[in-house]
């Protein structure tokens, strides 16, 4: 009796452990089933880029029909769509899939922030001009506009469960698509190898897109050979085949090819004739959609929405035709094929027991640092967090331009790979700007990876303009947590400093840092750090104004040594127009002359701390931030005192905080605490209106906060979003500068 309940518990365990592939095998089963006794349905999708989003709403259509479908092959924007259909995603999850998605972030190399340092979310709003320092050969990678490498990763999560090497006839649905071998022009059509890369390579326009090399090959888009691959369902065995094209057949004259991307246009669509009246020859269902009005790049969500309603609606035009297909095919008029759906990984397997593990693309050091780092080894268990934490490590620490990671189930337990991209670049970065305050000023920086058994990170950058910087940064990678980093600054200011909105003084000075943090964590959006700092201040010259000559400040050259720690969490999505996630900051440091004391007195403490909160309705962004600082010492120097004014925390001076209405620099008490109130309105894509209120109580001590004067501010901006950062004016007024200000800015801030 134990013996048969043993045997019961065995099996029980086995089939609820394998149940996502019984399923998937009993799908495959009943597909197989219901070829039998009927013909053969192929469905083919053409290439268009945006317009290939009238292939979903089609789609919609031949389901509703009942129409069934063993055979998919697409070309282009025709292969993702049908690739996508092929391995289980029906049509309405493709309708939410397509609307739903950050074409903008897709179709563009940006790194996704939760892979991204601080420091690094920082330079890509900075720096207007990003170029690598290429030393070598280049690689074919680099032919592009855009690489790719966010297409790439959106395809390997979108197909998981089948982005190993497979016959692409063993997914849900037989599938196929056309790239072209531009070694000698000729069409190469993916039966099987990686899913994604041949979706990838099948829609790699030429200049805009890198291509692909797979072997002796170098692939790209398949339109310019086959965009609309019939010929392909055909060989592959369909005896019925309907197909979706968004190929418009325009005439265009000398006048009309007038720019570069009309020319390059017209070659594309001259090439994409290419068989395309002896497959639509062969169709028994062209389902030929209008996209006038669109383009290969009409990402937005309206226009991806119109398309699929045209494409919705052009189908329908073929509904008579479609029923009396099903005849045809050898089916009946209530006839409804099994909808299937797309592989889940399985809660159960959230945990995974390593079976074995491969590194893929990388050196074996690099191996040995993950293993060591993450503690990886074959018998373990490792959790889909953890394996983004690796993937991480491996762009962070080891500087690969591109990672990810593939789960291959077995009944043993998990086979996990980590597969490495290219590594990074030396890479130098420009940016520019202009302000009422400054004029002109222009930023350089080179960010030097070094590959060594310890990592490091070498960073140069230049600023010139009214405020002159030159600092050095070296971040170690070790294997620990730590990230040990050392930098040191230059900086030579000239500042104006103000008092109730009169010029009370110009002074220009010469600070020197050197930074060591000895732990520097980050994870995420989160960062934790703990370093001693070294100050000195050289003052060069002092022009006092000489309504202000009775309140002249003696300032002497001296130095500060301050242990600091520092806690930062950002999960915005946007740096400088966020309409949803929250930035936190909390600072704490203490400032010696001597290691231990402040001019004989005790040590400056100084505490400060920010948040800012954003909330969104439609086009419109509520968002609080609370900040402050305060001060603890009888002795604070002048430049550790408290400042406000302009529009950012520390763009002028370290310990700088913003207030709506002050335009300039101006002094207030040691202990400051503030409130602003922010309301945003967004006007088309990129234009911004906002609307700020700051109220703040400031004194010389803590306890005496409520019994000053209330500081109030307001100001109101107009703000145009562009590919070289923020260009707008701000109108403001305060009761502590009591005049009105107005400041334009055109570029990013640093």
């Amino acid at each position: 009796m134990i013996k048969k309940w043993f045997i019961f518990f065995l099996v029980t365990f086995f089939s609820l452990a394998s149940y996502g592939q019984i399923e998937q095998e009993q799908e495959q089963e009943q597909i197989q089933e219901q070829v039998q006794g009927r013909k053969k349905v192929a469905v083919v999708l053409s290439g268009g880029g945006a317009k290939g989003a009238a292939h979903v709403g089609a789609l919609k259509v031949l389901e509703r029909a009942g129409i069934p479908i063993d055979i998919v092959t697409g070309t282009s924007m025709g292969s993702i769509i049908g690739g996508l259909y092929a391995v289980g995603y029906n049509a309405m999850a493709l309708d939410t899939l397509i609307r739903n998605m950050d074409w903008s972030y897709v179709l563009s190399d940006r790194e996704n922030l939760k892979y991204q340092r601080m420091s690094d979310r920082k330079k890509q709003n900075t720096y207007l001009l990003s170029r690598a320092l290429m030393f070598w050969e280049k690689d074919v990678e680099d032919g592009g506009l855009i690489t790719g490498k966010n297409i790439g990763e959106t395809f390997d999560n979108l197909t998981t469960g089948y982005n190993d090497s497979i016959s692409f006839n063993d997914l849900p649905i037989p599938f196929a698509c056309v790239a072209t071998n531009i070694v000698d022009n000729t069409e190469y059509v993916f039966h099987s190898g990686y899913l994604p890369q041949a979706m990838r390579a099948s829609m790699a326009i030429p200049m805009a897109f890198s291509p692909v090399k797979l072997g002796d090959m170098i692939l790209v888009d398949g339109g310019l050979r086959n965009n609309y691959p019939a010929d392909v369902a055909r060989e592959m065995g369909a005896d019925i085949i309907i197909g979706v094209t968004v190929q418009e057949i325009e005439r265009k004259t000398a006048e009309d090819l007038g720019s570069t991307t009309s020319l390059l246009m017209q070659l594309i669509d001259v090439n994409c004739l290419n068989k395309y009246d002896d497959n639509l020859a062969i169709t028994d269902v062209a389902i030929r959609v209008n996209t006038k009005g669109y383009n290969t790049a009409s990402f937005t969500a309206e226009a991806i929405d119109s398309l699929i309603n045209r494409g919705e609606q052009t189908a329908l035009a073929h509904w008579d035709e479609l029923m009396a297909l099903k005849k045809q095919i050898g089916v009946s008029d209530d006839y409804r094929p099994t909808l299937l759906q797309p592989y889940k990984q399985n809660a159960a397997v959230e945990q995974m027991k390593i079976q074995s593990l491969e590194f893929l693309n990388m050196t074996a050091n690099d191996e040995r640092f993950l293993r060591s780092k993450f503690h990886l080894r074959e018998g373990d268990t490792l959790s889909i967090n953890r394996a983004e934490m690796i993937k991480t490590s491996m762009r962070v620490d080891l500087f690969y331009k591109d990672a990810n990671c593939r789960f291959l189930h077995t009944d043993d337990g998990t086979k996990v790979i980590f597969i490495a991209g290219r590594k990074k670049n030396s890479q130098i970065n420009v940016g520019a700007r202009y302000d009422t305050e400054e004029v002109v000023a222009m930023q350089l920086n080179a960010d030097l990876p070094i590959r060594a058994s310890v990592p490091a990170d070498v960073d140069f950058t230049v600023r010139l303009g009214r405020r002159m910087m030159a600092r050095a940064d070296v971040s170690l990678h070790p294997r620990s947590f730590a990230h040990p980093s050392f930098s040191y600054i230059f900086r030579y200011n000239d500042i104006n400093m103000y008092e109730k909105g009169d010029k009370g003084f110009n002074i220009t000075y010469n600070q020197h840092t050197a930074n060591l943090s000895l732990f520097n964590f980050y994870v995420r959006n989160f960062e934790v750090n703990f370093s001693a700092q070294w100050d000195y201040y050289h003052y060069r010259d002092m022009l006092i104004d000489h309504k202000n000559e009775d309140q002249k400040i003696e300032l002497e050259s001296d130095h500060y040594i301050s242990y600091r720690a520092s806690v930062n969490y950002i999960s915005e999505d946007n740096w400088n127009f966020p309409t949803r996630g929250s930035r936190f900051t909390a600072n704490y440091a203490l400032h010696t002359d001597n290691f231990t004391k402040m001019k004989g007195e005790e040590a400056l403490m100084d505490v400060s701390a920010m948040w800012r909160k954003s909330w969104t309705a439609g086009h419109f962004t509520f968002q609080p931030t609370f900040y402050g600082r305060l001060l603890f010492g009888d002795v604070i120097p002048p430049m550790l005192n408290n400042m406000v004014g302009g529009l950012w925390f520390g763009h002028y001076l370290e310990h700088q905080m913003p207030f709506a209405g002050v335009g300039h620099i101006e002094q207030v008490y040691q202990h400051f605490v503030g409130v602003q109130l922010q309301g945003q309105i967004r006007v088309g894509k990129n234009h911004f209106f906002t609307l700020r209120a700051t109220t703040a109580q400031h004194a010389p001590k803590f306890s005496q906060l409520m019994d000053h004067r209330t500081l109030i501010g307001g100001s109101l901006s107009y703000y145009y979003n562009t590919i070289i950062g923020p260009v707008g004016t701000t109108l403001g007024y305060s009761n502590k500068s009591k005049e009105v200000s107005l400041f334009f800015n055109l570029g990013y801030e640093f």
